[in-house]
């Protein structure tokens, strides 16, 4: 139990940790805006934005949530601790951390969509943790809203993941996060979230707090700031933690890592965090002052020797090849070109994220960066261009394993949900088919909307999105999550083009592009700098095509009206870094810099390529 703080408010006596967890764009991040609106955190004339919770610009970029924060909300004598997850299964990693900060969890379930796989992926973590729910049917005023009906789908959903019978007796709201009221019948007023204030209140337990014993505390998010360092956020587990007061880092296994002092203290006031002299078992707060301490590392007494026990995290599932530009326009946009500044700056990404492991290859400029999706990874690169690397990256690879009983070679499946309108059907089943999907499901989702549900190797799933888009003509959605390692499914078609790889170095020429056209689909316009050996479009047969992007009209003396009329080119086909990263083979790279995403072969000479394929024919 916290000590009373008065904050200009009736003073804090109780304390609530819990987590808001959903599937992507269920609403979890709206949810939270307007308790935070609700409770007073925010003055009446206070200029808020929308999503106050996603600050990271990529998370506002992409509209939806990668790391997980926290924030607090006072209400009555009550603090509500609240963490705000990531809702996308690739950062999974984010939500297994957390969990072990709360003591139950707001289920948030879209009122049309119902649960969806990543809804499932994160209740099952919750579940078994043995947190208590509270459903939240929120997007009640949709026209399209079945919350009844998707009510009971979430009874069923957590029957099947072996709830307690506590945990399914649980309570349900029925909600409008974006117009900020909930209620626990459709036909109650709709008024304000006060009802699911006081559920939260009532249902949810206090965190069991051993306020007598000596200070330990579980590292579970780590930030780096400008003026703090290194800083650590986590739950109180027990004791009380003081400003100064010495302390030990612990492994798991209860080795001492380093020893220090806790220079700040920091909690959580609404989305600030407010520097305080001491903080009691069961609260939330960030601490700063220790060097080598990370994730999953137990923050204790200096006379303790026992560690917190960590949950255990799922292992990545892809891995890529990341290493320093070299191709000839190396050096022209980013500041960060040496391996030396990559390494540290990838193994720095490896302490705060558990989700991520990083290995060093052979080549000491090529690392190994393990992740758990595109998605993730795709993030991860987004982040290093921003901050001024330049870096190749490979085509993402499946992590395999080894049965070790029967000694089968198996991979990652991933459980495949799409909702798609009745006429795309046929060309989505088709398409996983050949990908080595089987349908496990197939019902009506409403709306003319058709629910499919397949299981399907990672492998088969890589570079798929883009052509599941234009197969639905950008109608589908399609979630993927982990569920299992399987046998091997055998060979999967790869793509079914070639390239047109540039010959020569220097500035496309319309004239050039013109001629292009009719060999296949072209990457890049006129005016664009290319290298030997870079992708700059999509050949409309199945081999590689060198062609000169460089050639210009050959002038004479003779003209003739009509001859020399302007040239016009189609739009080229612009990829983003994610689709870049899904089209390449396994013989090409993207070439990331701060302002451009290129393709590339990844022996840029000619003879080189030629050397390789016989080396591997031979093979």
């Amino acid at each position: 139990m916290t000590r009373p703080v008065i904050f200009g408010k009736p003073t804090v006596t109780e304390l609530r940790n819990i987590a808001i967890i959903a599937h992507v764009d269920h609403g979890k991040t709206t949810l939270v805006d307007q308790l935070l609106r609700q409770s007073g955190s925010f003055r009446e004339n206070q200029r808020v934005a929308e999503r106050v919770m996603d600050s990271n610009d990529q998370e506002r970029e992409r509209g939806i949530t990668i790391l997980a924060k926290c924030a607090s909300v006072e209400w009555k004598n009550y603090r509500f601790n609240i963490v705000d997850t990531p809702g996308h299964a690739d950062f999974g990693g984010e939500v297994e951390r957390i969990l072990s900060m709360v003591d139950g969890a707001l289920v948030l379930v879209d009122a049309a969509e119902g649960p969806m796989p990543q809804t499932k992926f994160v209740t099952m973590k919750a579940l078994a943790l043995g947190l208590k729910p509270i459903v939240v049917v929120n997007k009640a005023d949709r026209p399209d809203q079945r919350a009844y009906e998707v009510q009971e789908e979430v009874f069923d959903l957590f029957a099947a993941l072996d709830a307690s019978d506590e945990q399914l007796d649980f309570p349900t709201l029925y909600a409008s996060a974006k117009e900020g009221w909930a209620a626990a019948d459709l036909e109650a007023p709709r008024e304000s979230l006060q009802p699911l204030f006081e559920l939260i209140a009532s249902h949810f337990d206090p965190p069991k707090a051993e306020t007598d014993a000596p200070f330990a505390m579980l590292a579970t998010i780590l930030e780096y700031d400008n003026y703090l360092g290194r800083v650590l956020t986590g739950r109180v587990e027990r004791g009380i933690a003081k400003v100064n007061a010495p302390v030990a880092a612990l492994s798991a296994d209860g080795t001492r890592l380093e020893t220090g002092r806790l220079t700040k203290l920091l909690a959580f006031r609404g989305i600030e965090r407010v520097p305080v002299d001491e903080a009691r078992a069961g609260d939330i707060v960030a601490i700063a002052g220790l060097k080598q301490a990370t994730v999953a590392d137990t923050i204790a007494d200096q006379d303790s020797g026992t560690a917190v026990q960590a949950i255990p995290v799922d292992p990545p599932t892809l891995s890529m090849s990341f290493s320093i530009n070299d191709s000839p326009f190396a050096g022209d946009d980013g500041d960060k070109v040496t391996s030396r500044l990559l390494a540290a700056r990838l193994m720095r990404e490896a302490e705060g994220n558990v989700a991520i492991g990083i290995e060093r290859t052979n080549d000491e400029n090529v690392f190994e960066v393990k992740g758990r999706g595109e998605l993730q990874l795709g993030v991860l690169i987004e982040t290093l261009r921003r901050e001024g690397f330049e870096l190749s990256v490979s085509r993402p690879r499946v992590l395999y394993r080894e049965n070790p009983e029967t000694g089968a070679r198996e991979e990652p499946i991933e459980e495949v949900v799409i909702d798609v309108d009745e006429a795309y059907v046929g060309a989505v089943v088709e398409a996983l088919g050949v990908r080595r999907g089987e349908m496990t499901d197939m019902r009506p989702s409403g709306g003319g909307k058709t629910r499919l549900t397949f299981l399907a190797p990672s492998r088969g799933l890589i570079g798929y999105h883009g052509q599941f888009l234009n197969e639905t003509r950008g109608t589908g959605v399609m979630s993927r999550l982990y569920h299992s390692y399987d046998n091997h499914k055998g060979p999967i078609p790869g793509r079914r083009n070639g390239v047109l790889i540039a010959n020569s170095t220097g500035k496309s020429v319309p004239f050039a592009l013109w001629n292009l056209e009719e060999r296949g689909e072209l990457f890049i316009g006129a005016g664009t700098a290319v290298y030997e050996g870079m992708v700059i479009g999509e050949h409309s047969r199945g081999n590689d095509l060198e062609v000169n992007p460089l050639k210009t009209k050959k002038l004479t003396n003779v003209r003739a009206s009509g001859t020399d009329e302007a040239v016009r080119l189609t739009t080229p086909r612009t990829l983003r870094l994610e689709e870049a990263i899904a089209y390449i083979d396994d013989d090409e790279l993207v070439e990331v810099t701060p302002l451009h995403v290129r393709l590339r072969k990844r022996l840029l000479s000619p003879h080189d390529r030629k050397k390789e394929s016989r080396k591997e024919a031979s093979a």
